[in-house]
């Protein structure tokens, strides 16, 4: 039995006005009014938000300690309320009216799904080495093997990454509808306003349009993207900036892209040394041919990562990214190959025909 919220409390004044906040965060819930009722539903429900009148009477019940909890008061004595807060075993204590946006957001995550997606960053170590495709054809291929996908432009300046895979003129949000929001961002409207291409949903940039991205706006989209989706990639441009930097700091696991060349391997190495504290699980991938004699073994023991695959080049790619054909070009691919083994080693098994049907 799951229940998204409850709410125990004896005050009608304080009930109509937790109802009120449910109704406008469109969220079931169950209303008590004693200290036994409380009991019997505490294990139950996501959240729950007790009265000041009766967080000392559900205290004494004794039950069991737990996440979630939340006494809900007015202008009471402070003092009172966080020691009843405590005996209770509460996490917070809100105050209205001024904390009515909170319950709202608290009461419209209770009822989204608990799980949370793999959050994967894919980073150049120089330009042009192709980790813009990569990210667009990991996503097509998770996708393709029905996984939930998000795919997030960490560029929200540049040219787009929804023209690599072709739904540049699909309706849905871009990165300034979302620039400026703050606080927690519900799963459920993220998912239903991004453009997509079967279970492929893309945040990219909007051409012809400059939006700066605030330090809570980025935070608030990948927290909902991993609430919302199974999978989310993240093309972090080589400056990082305002969405690389906080999708760095909580990625699963850091794909990093680096030429077999020796240039380009001593500038990774910068890269990577930069980025240890930030990533726990760091990853390259190896784009070949090499021009001289180095290896994608020699790359990856050289920057002291695990090689994650090897990125052929495809003289089919630039023409298929440039005119938006990237789902078609993946077909047969060894691109196609290396995502699904990508996927693999990250714990998500695609079926390779799936996969190559991309």
């Amino acid at each position: 039995m799951t229940i998204a919220a409850m709410i125990a409390t004896g005050d009608p004044s304080l009930t109509d006005d937790l109802l009120r906040l449910a109704a406008a965060a469109d969220t079931d819930i169950e209303l008590v009014h004693d200290a036994e009722q409380a009991r019997q539903g505490w294990q139950w429900p996501t959240l729950i938000l007790v009265g000041n009148d009766l967080a000392e009477a559900i205290a004494a019940e004794a039950p069991e300690r737990r996440q979630g909890v939340v006494v809900v008061t007015g202008p009471e004595d402070a003092e009172q309320v966080y020691r009843r807060a405590v005996r209770l075993g509460a996490q917070d204590v809100a105050r209205l009216p001024g904390d009515e946006s909170w319950i709202i957001d608290a009461m419209a995550a209770a009822s989204e799904p608990r799980g949370l997606g793999t959050l994967v960053c894919v980073l150049g170590a120089t330009g042009g080495v192709g980790a813009s495709v990569l990210s667009a054809a990991l996503g097509v291929t998770a996708a393709r093997s029905g996984l939930r996908t998000l795919l997030i432009d960490g560029d929200p300046y540049g040219g787009g990454i929804d023209l690599v895979v072709g739904i540049e003129e699909h309706q849905g949000a871009r990165w300034p509808d979302f620039a400026a929001r703050s606080g927690r961002l519900s799963a459920t409207n993220l998912y239903e306003a991004l453009p997509r291409l079967g279970d492929l949903s893309v945040l990219s940039a909007e051409r012809g349009t400059l939006s700066t991205v605030t330090d809570d706006a980025a935070p608030a989209l990948i927290d909902a993207g991993v609430r919302a989706f199974d999978l989310v990639i993240i093309d972090v441009p080589r400056y990082q900036g305002e969405v690389g930097r906080p999708g760095l700091r909580v990625a699963d696991t850091t794909l990093v892209v680096v030429p077999a060349e020796v240039r380009a391997t001593l500038a990774a190495d910068s890269l990577v040394a930069a980025l240890r504290d930030a990533s726990s699980d760091m990853r390259v991938i190896v784009r070949a041919p090499a021009p001289g004699d180095v290896t994608p073994e020699v790359v990856a023991r050289s920057l002291g990562l695990p090689l994650a695959g090897v990125l052929e080049r495809d003289h089919r790619l630039p023409k298929a990214v440039e005119t938006g054909d990237l789902v078609r070009a993946l077909r047969g691919s060894s691109l196609a190959d290396l995502c699904v083994d990508i996927l693999t080693t990250l714990g998500i098994e695609p079926q390779q025909q799936e996969a190559q049907a991309a």
